[in-house]
This record gives C-alpha cells, structure tokens and sequence, in this order.
C-alpha cells in the first residue's frame, strides 16, 4: 500500500480522501466478474484506497461477496460501509423496521467474513418507522458491536437533524458531483454544523464528467444508467458538449477530467469525501488523482463558467427512481 497523503474523517476513522463506491460489483452498469472486481480492489489498496462502500442491494450480495472473498485473501485493513433498507422482492419496498435492519446486517457481515463495520447507512428512509425508533435501533447495533457508526442515505436536511438528535451520525450519503448540486442547499451545510461527513457519490456524474464520454450503445444496455433522462438524447449530447469544455480545460493542466472532478467536490468542504464507482484500475486512478490536485482561484472561476450550477440537461433520476429519495427544495 502507498498510501494516499491526503485524508478525511469517516466514522472515526482517518481515510483517504477518495473512497471507492463499489455498486459496480454487482453488476449495476453491465456485466461483471469476480476476476475484474477482484483486481480493482489490489489497485485501490496500492493506491492507498481505504474505504469501500457497498450494499446488500448491490447485486443481492455479489458485491459483499466479492469483498469478502478480497478481504479472506489480503486480510487489508480497509474501513467498510455498508446500506440496508431497500428490499426489491416481492415488489420494491423500503424498510426500517429491526427485524429487517437486522437481517441485512447479520447478512452482510457473512457475506464480507466480518463481525464489524465501520459504517451502516439506512439506504432509504422509511417515513412508517418513526426516527426516535429507527435510531434506536441503529444504537442497539452500536452497543452490541456490530457497527461503529450510522449513515443515512438519500435523505433531507430535517430528517439528518432529527435524528442526530437521537445519536450522532456519522455520516450522510447523497448524489454530488458538478452536475448534481442539490446538496448544496441545506445538506451539506447541516452535516458540516452537526460534524457529520458528507460523502459524495457519483462525483464524476455515472462516467460522464470523465477523459471518455460513455458510448450511447453501451448505455442502451444498462437498465439502469441507460434509463437516466441525461443519458438519453438529446440530453446526452447537449451534456457531452458542455463538459468537452472541462475536458479540454483539465488536458491543458495534466489532469485527468475524473480526478478533476473528484477534486472539485473536495474542495467544497473539509468534511467531504468522494467515492467514485467503478471496477476498472485504470478508472480509479484517474479518480485518485483527485488527492493530489489543488485548484486556484482562478481555476475555481474557470470551473464555474465552464460547468455552471444547474447545467446539465435531463433529470438525474427516472420517475420510478425517485421513490424514496426524500426532496425539500
């Protein structure tokens, strides 16, 4: 492990400042294997990549799988978090009840070889549970060992506050990237107020803020990215023509447009903490490069007037992916 100079706080913990979000495990953006995942987590820990999110619901355990059978062989002391809350079957639902917060997580660690994470995320917000019992339960988890801190995911700025009012948390997951600025009112300044870090996913926009636009074929058979209003004409090309821009603005400095990006959300605030997805060494990389880019002033003004807030074309999300995702603004 080289190590990655450059840290963040997680739960407790000093980590590098770039995670590895790993829902590409599971097959989410295509087809997948254990041999590529397997080789993308060897970078990540060279690279000095400590912190690796997962899910239960990324690719119903093949992403724990994978990390498990990772961690068993290199025995790597990296900080995992894990979410739990959205179950698809019989129809998708999401639940905050103990029975189910419980199984996931007794799941989980079977499936990572553990007794212990170091952050669980409620994935999704369940409004029938109410917050003083959903952190209660979250305490008990905490008192028995089984994790050493609580995340929420995809939530509003009152619904944070409600329940760090309960017991801290540790940290608040949610969309953020030069594309996705939402976070900026009111989220990301009630996570900085209450000490709660801020972890950004997808801060190079689903591969799109990258040196490599991803090809329209190769969307098209993603169900999931392929879905998303901004990847679909004639939002992806008026979005491929805005960022180009940025493309060419982070060639002429030696960046890459990834780390750039990945950057560019670090320098929001001390108590952020991007985790770019993917499976490849070769994108992580890019994406760690992020450690080491400090911007200027005028770097900073350049960004703005190249990728504005609010310009990109197309919602981040479907109709049907909203659900769950609680909006207040």
């Amino acid at each position: 492990m080289t190590g990655m100079t450059l840290k963040r706080t997680l739960a407790g913990h000093q980590v590098g400042a770039v995670g590895l979000g790993c829902m590409s495990f599971g097959g989410i953006f295509g087809d997948t294997n254990e041999a590529d995942s397997l080789a993308c987590l060897d970078a990540a820990w060279e690279m000095g990549v400590d912190h690796l999110d997962v899910a239960e619901i990324y690719g119903m355990g093949v992403c724990e799988t994978v990390i498990g059978t990772w961690l068993a062989r290199t025995k790597a002391d990296v900080k995992i978090a894990t979410k739990a809350g959205i179950y698809p079957k019989p129809s998708r639902d999401f639940r905050n009840d103990e029975a189910s917060l419980r199984g996931s997580l007794e799941g989980s660690l079977k499936r990572l070889g553990r007794e212990h994470v170091e952050l669980f995320y409620i994935h999704r917000r369940d409004p029938r549970v109410p917050i003083a019992d959903l952190m209660g339960t979250l305490s008990r988890l905490v008192d028995e060992g089984k994790i050493g801190g609580v995340g929420l995911s995809e939530v509003a700025p009152t619904t944070l506050r409600a329940a760090h009012a309960e017991m801290p948390v540790a940290a608040v997951q949610s969309e953020y990237s030069l594309w996705t600025r939402q976070p900026e009112l009111g989220l990301i300044q009630a996570c900085a107020e209450l000490g709660t870090t801020f972890v950004a996913f997808s801060p190079v926009a689903r591969g799109m803020i990258t040196d490599h636009f991803p090809p329209l074929a190769q969307l098209a058979s993603e169900p999931f990215r392929g879905s998303i209003p901004r990847f679909q004409e004639p939002n992806y090309s008026a979005n491929a023509a805005i960022i180009s821009k940025f493309q060419a603005f982070c060639r002429a400095r030696g960046w890459t447009t990834a780390g750039a990006a990945c950057a560019w959300t670090l320098d929001q605030g001390a108590h952020i903490l991007p985790i770019p997805g993917t499976r490849t060494a070769k994108n992580l990389a890019d994406c760690a490069q992020a450690a080491a880019i400090q911007f200027t002033d005028e770097d900073r003004a350049e960004i703005n007037r190249l990728l504005p807030a609010g310009f990109a074309h197309g919602d981040r999300y479907t109709v049907d992916q909203w659900v769950g995702v609680e909006r207040y603004c």
